[in-house]
């Protein structure tokens, strides 16, 4: 009996349907029981007697993939593909799938749930509360301000109607600029350096590849508001995290909501000690909608590339 390899924690966790399928089309499933994102030792391990692998944030680089042997399609459970070494998986003929569109409703959420919790200290407020201190903390104003979307794929989009609910002027960058839906949301198309400069809020919704790595660093920092406020539900590697601990630190911008972060958990001490950072755990698309769809999108299409 042939196997699969399902790395992601949160697959079919509310709906056992996925599971059911694949074992139903008569494979062997093994299955991620960590806790944890997988190591490269760990998968080097677990994908030599696999033949396709549902895959999460854990890497497939060449070495893993050179160790499946008989790996003939692999499932992104997600669309970030910079986990996985698609040259080489396109070398040896691995079909590769991503769950296109099924999380991006949720991270759309989340995007403006760390914009509204930064800019009004949700998280700061709350903690101090849980110590009966009452005193009044004075946020920041998010109707009517100006948000900057740095990528307008199906999160940004989302990001961007969410945005239109408070009034928001929507600035936005994306190499594939899509004319019709910008004109029908009132979405003006900008430069980097305009966004940077002009927007109050910055969400980044961007693939993570060799021209994107480090896209905000020490100069876009400069650039920003000292009132400005960062988001992140993409990729960690968008953003030098050295060059976000000066910012935030130095209150150079006012806060940013972080949920992906270049090393899982990040090894940083500073980040940890930053009150004007709200991180999240990779977590933005982890509702139950969500992950049920991701689950059976990701087992479908697993199964009609092995077939």
């Amino acid at each position: 009996m042939e196997r699969i390899l399902i790395t992601p924690r949160s697959f079919g966790k509310t709906d056992p349907a996925p599971f059911e399928l694949l074992r139903e089309a008569g494979y062997e499933l093994v299955r991620n029981t960590t806790g944890a994102i997988l190591t490269k030792e760990a998968m080097l391990e677990a994908v030599s007697s696999v033949c396709g692998v549902i895959i999460g944030v854990d890497p497939l680089d060449r070495d893993v993939l050179t160790a499946g042997k008989k790996i003939r399609a692999v499932a992104k459970y997600g669309v970030g593909t910079d986990n996985i070494d698609i040259p080489y998986a396109n070398e040896r003929g691995i079909k590769l799938s991503v769950t296109a569109g099924a999380n991006a409703n949720a991270v759309a959420d989340y995007a403006f749930a760390l914009m509204l919790a930064c800019a009004r200290r949700v998280c700061e407020i709350d903690a101090l509360c849980h110590r009966r201190d009452w005193e009044k903390r004075i946020g920041a104003d998010l109707f009517g301000k100006t948000l900057g979307i740095f990528g307008l794929g199906a999160v940004g989009k989302g990001v961007a109607r969410r945005a239109r609910g408070f009034d928001m002027k929507v600035l936005a960058y994306d190499v594939f600029w899509d004319d019709a839906f910008a004109k029908a949301n009132g979405v003006r198309r900008a430069a980097p350096d305009t966004i940077f400069s002009e927007c109050d809020f910055i969400s980044l919704h961007l693939p993570l590849n060799s021209e994107t790595h480090g896209f905000v660093g020490t100069d876009a920092f400069a650039r920003m508001k000292q009132t400005a406020v960062l988001i992140n539900t993409a990729r960690g590697g968008l953003i030098d995290e050295s060059a976000l601990v000066d910012a935030l630190s130095g209150q150079k911008i006012l806060a940013a909501g972080i949920d992906v972060f270049e090393e899982e958990p990040p090894a940083s001490e500073a980040l940890y000690t930053l009150k004007n950072l709200i991180m999240g755990s990779h977590c933005a698309a982890s509702t139950t909608g969500a992950s049920e769809a991701m689950s059976l999108m990701a087992a479908q299409n697993l199964l009609r590339d092995l077939r």
